[in-house]
């Protein structure tokens, strides 16, 4: 069986073929063109490699309501170009096969509880922050939907006294995506995150916002692991400043096995990056799977 995979950024598309798995067979990256310029390339690459089935983890918002009419589309997006795009409708009229569809950072929770360091776990949220802030939420077998899907990046965070930066997100002025997104960094402190490595002032402050938002999840959603990638997690020297900040936030208020051992409670991602691939691999097997043959 071939699956395709396709991760659908803001900036660029990755398209790759793998199996069940998650054994990649090869991978191209398109940039994130106009629709109507990068769906042609996407399909002309699935269709000459004749896959069984495609996953799509996708940028959103999206429509993942399968009662919907609207079910598979891109919708309020600031990608303007893409907004109201019948994502799933595009490939399964040129490719004729099970679209299996979802967001890109669900796709990602699904890579590494299927193929990385979260298997055998129930609950487990992957947080990226990169050029926006977003995660993805795994509860008992099933990728979290709810209403829509999780916003992760959007919950409101305490501004600290010392940041006078006004706040990134056109929505919130205070909300993780606005505060500690790599866009963020680069308006705040004049530079991009890369090359601030040796200013502690930085990721101080930076770890104090994502902090503040993994103790939201822990109170709220009980992980038995939070998965922190993207670009701005590169920085290395976030982890034990992150980690040392939700002990305190948490006050001792919660006493856990995971609690207790914090270098593998909050973790770095482990699949070399291939997380999103790799789950977009599983859903494009759970929709061949659950497809009539």
């Amino acid at each position: 069986m071939i699956l395709g995979a396709l991760e659908a950024g803001g900036t660029k598309m990755v398209c790759a073929t793998g199996d069940e798995t998650g054994r990649i067979f090869e991978r191209i990256s398109i940039p994130t063109w106009s629709p109507q310029d990068t769906i042609p390339e996407l399909t002309a690459f699935f269709k000459e490699r004749n896959v069984d089935a495609l996953g799509i983890g996708c940028f959103g918002p999206i429509e993942l309501d399968r009662s919907s009419a609207r079910y598979g589309y891109i919708t309020s997006t600031p990608k303007l170009a893409w907004r109201d795009f019948d994502m799933v409708g595009s490939f399964a009229n040129a490719l004729g096969c099970p679209i299996g569809f979802d967001t890109d950072v669900n796709a990602s929770v699904l890579g590494e509880v299927t193929f990385g360091q979260a298997k055998g776990a129930d609950c487990v949220i992957y947080l990226t922050v990169g050029t926006g802030v977003g995660g993805g939420i795994y509860i008992e077998g099933n990728l979290l939907h709810g209403m829509l899907h999780p916003e992760t990046g959007h919950v409101l965070i305490r501004k600290r006294a010392d940041d006078a930066y006004r706040g990134k997100c056109p929505y919130h002025k205070n909300c993780l995506e606005g505060l500690a997104s790599g866009p963020a960094i680069e308006e705040r402190w004049g530079d991009r995150a890369v090359n601030l490595a040796d200013r502690p002032e930085v990721w101080d402050m930076e770890a104090d916002y994502i902090a503040q938002a993994l103790t939201v999840y822990i109170l709220t959603l009980s992980p038995q692991m939070i998965i922190l990638g993207g670009g701005v997690m590169h920085q290395t020297q976030l982890f034990p400043l992150i980690r040392d900040k939700v002990t305190q936030l948490l006050g001792g208020y919660i006493r856990t096995r995971q609690l207790e051992d914090m270098e593998h409670y909050i973790v770095p991602a482990s699949l070399c990056d291939d997380q999103g691939i790799m789950g977009c691999l599983e859903l494009a097997a759970r929709a061949y799977a659950g497809s009539p043959k």
